[in-house]
């Protein structure tokens, strides 16, 4: 929670530090970019160091990348500095939540795996909250580079939480690779994981595009630092509530089926989005988006740990961070070039048509799952 609320905190401060000096969107774009081009190129690789040596000294180094990238902004503000920050949080970030989920799937028993994936997805929704709040509120009062300091230490809370338990976590430094040298598009081979790979980048999608387009549209509209963290923050609450119910919907719901509502919900408030221009609203639809958004992780999660093939799970999750920042890295991008011509109307809608595409895909896909 404390490292995740310093990367959500850092994407919304970095966001609101370029526009006031003078950033385009575009150019907010390829920061929001920057956090996922290095994931996108190392994901496999990372989740493959995960499987051979362990979670240790992957969870330790990768929170430490977050002190020292988010600290960067804050020794030394600029835009420069925001590019820099932008790409080693990201980066560090991403190893850590390869290793945080490998260490739920790892440690559960197939009968509690979806359950646990939910507990997990709960600590994640509370620092989505957190993260975007915390920072608003920080920068009306006191600035981008206290903020910057601020997040800083909610990161090194987290490292020095992690030191004097590391000997918890399995760490195999000189354990071989196994299985040789294999190609990770061998577990594009299986249907099922192909299915859950592509609704990762989808859905991942859909919540990025949400943390970086509302910032733009905000200031665009007027609003301040604090009304945009207070829009996130609705969403963050609607996961958390969301999830806290999951425990009880995972019994009578599966997995397709989820997914496919989840696409209906952020489909219908994507396309609400550039209606409207009240706080009240906003808030809402964030609200909205947030309760289908927050309701698939666990069943994702659970979907690619069932299929993946014996050892190769952490690369698995490494698969599914490179279809992430894939979709990270090339919709800001796209979004940001439209939005600085258009506006945001065509990009909500644009998501809109996507997720419309994606839910009719999942929901065949539920159809053929079900039962008698």
């Amino acid at each position: 929670m404390l490292a995740h609320s310093a990367f959500n905190g850092t994407r919304l401060t970095i966001s609101l530090n370029a526009l006031a000096l003078g950033g385009s969107p575009l150019v907010v774009g390829l920061m929001m970019s920057l956090f996922a081009f290095l994931p996108m190129v190392l994901g496999v690789a990372s989740g493959r160091l995960v499987d051979r040596i362990g979670i240790r000294l992957p969870l330790l180094l990768s929170v430490a990348g977050v002190v020292v990238s988010i600290a960067v902004p804050a020794v030394l503000p600029g835009m420069a500095s925001l590019y820099v920050a932008a790409a080693g949080v990201g980066t560090s970030f991403m190893l850590f939540h390869i290793a945080v989920q490998h260490a739920v799937g790892e440690g559960s028993a197939v009968h509690e795996r979806k359950s646990n994936f939910g507990w997990l997805a709960l600590a994640f929704s509370t620092s989505n909250f957190v993260g975007p709040m915390v920072s608003g509120v920080a920068i009306d009062a006191f600035g981008h580079r206290a903020t910057f300091m601020l997040l800083t230490g909610f990161a090194l809370t987290a490292l020095l939480l992690l030191l004097p338990r590391r000997g918890r976590f399995t760490h195999t430094p000189d354990a071989p690779a196994r299985g040789g040298t294999r190609s990770a598009f061998e577990l594009l081979r299986e249907p099922e994981l192909r299915r859950v790979f592509l609704v990762t980048g989808l859905l991942g999608s859909a919540w990025d595009l949400f943390v970086f387009a509302i910032p733009i549209y905000g200031t665009a509209i007027g609003l301040s630092a604090s009304t945009i963290g207070f829009i996130l923050s609705a969403f963050a609450a609607a996961t958390f509530i969301i999830r806290m119910a999951l425990p009880w919907l995972s019994r009578g719901v599966r997995e397709w089926t989820m997914i496919t509502s989840t696409m209906a919900v952020a489909c219908l408030a994507y396309a609400l989005f550039p209606l409207v221009t009240t706080v009240p609203l906003l808030a809402s639809i964030a609200f909205l988006l947030g309760l289908g958004l927050g309701a698939t992780q666990p069943s994702v999660m659970s979907l690619l740990y069932a299929k993946a093939p014996e050892g190769r799970a952490g690369e698995a999750v490494g698969v599914r961070a490179v279809v992430l920042n894939a979709s990270h890295t090339v919709l800001p991008l796209a979004f940001g070039g439209v939005g600085a011509a258009l506006g945001m109307m065509p990009v909500f809608w644009s998501m809109a048509g996507l997720l419309a595409a994606g839910g009719v895909l999942s929901n065949r896909r539920r159809l053929a799952t079900r039962g008698p």
